[in-house]
């Protein structure tokens, strides 16, 4: 059962009155059997749309059917203002339509805005690290029936052309690779377009890691086409959230943006490289948008 800590609005959370937020956070396992599994999206989310949300479905039944894990929680983590993308609002609206989102669209996802409101950039390694920190090291892990605490698995959860990213010589740092596959592996949403098999190749090292999900339905809903739409006066009704429709409306958001607009949630695959990979040329967008840093 999840807490019922209370919670602020995480868009008006400062990194002096930062809280994690586990209102919607299992900590209690059902099944002593598996390994408790906590995902995390990692994303510009500018603006979310439905595709986001339908990732972490998509990754609940792939657990629940095809894995040993039980799955406790899920987070999305909007990227701070300081990574700069083209057609990235200000955080404190991308934390707030994330959260309008979930609150009517899910019982188990959750916003985490230490991401966002930190001053500079921060690699996905680091995010990812944060997360461990929060829910292992502070909240002591999951329970299991007889009382007994186990780590959770932090493992991130991305668009397919994530592994495109990754099996690209001089995209991600090495250690950085190394350090998300290795500790925290990864769920990533197929693709039509994307050749799994040739990105997966150059990542055999941590091929066990790696979860691929199959899109049985497609989407190719995008940040990118729903701020495009906006743009030109066209209806974005029915395709992301309507409390964030609303939103949008009332703050005039998306309404002129630059000529190069590109997929919002492409950070997912750009994002989570490493500082010394950022201004590579290697631009994706993630499963459309579902990748992650959307």
């Amino acid at each position: 059962m999840a807490s019922n800590q209370p919670t602020q609005s995480v868009a008006t959370q400062t990194p002096q009155n930062y809280s994690f937020p586990r209102n919607r956070l299992r900590l209690t396992q059902r099944d002593p059997t598996k390994t408790p599994l906590v995902l995390v999206a990692c994303g510009s989310f500018s603006p979310i749309t439905y595709l986001h949300m339908r990732m972490f479905v998509m990754a609940a039944d792939f657990v629940r059917f095809n894995t040993q894990f039980e799955l406790m929680g899920g987070y999305l983590s909007p990227v701070a203002d300081s990574y700069k993308k083209v057609g990235l609002v200000a955080a404190e609206h991308r934390l707030r339509m994330c959260e309008l989102a979930v609150q009517q669209d899910s019982n188990w996802l959750m916003v985490d805005p230490w991401e966002a409101i930190q001053p500079d950039y921060m690699p996905t390694a680091l995010v990812l690290d944060h997360f461990d920190h929060e829910i292992n090291e502070v909240l002591g892990g999951a329970e299991r029936p007889d009382g007994t605490r186990v780590p959770v698995k932090i493992s991130l959860l991305a668009g397919a052309d994530l592994i495109g990213t990754m099996s690209t010589p001089g995209v991600w740092s090495e250690e950085d690779l190394d350090h998300i596959l290795r500790r925290y592996g990864t769920f990533i949403v197929e693709r039509s377009g994307t050749d799994m098999e040739e990105a997966l190749a150059h990542l055999q090292t941590w091929r066990d890691q790696i979860y691929v999900i199959p899109q049985l339905l497609q989407n190719d809903i995008s940040s990118t086409k729903i701020r495009l739409f906006l743009k030109r006066g066209l209806s974005v009704q029915y395709l992301i959230p309507a409390p964030v429709v609303e939103y949008i409306e009332q703050n005039g958001l998306f309404e002129q943006h630059g000529p190069h607009e590109d997929d919002g949630t492409s950070s997912v695959n750009e994002k989570g490289k490493s500082k010394s990979a950022e201004g590579s040329s290697q631009e994706s967008s993630a499963v459309a948008d579902s990748g992650s840093k959307s």
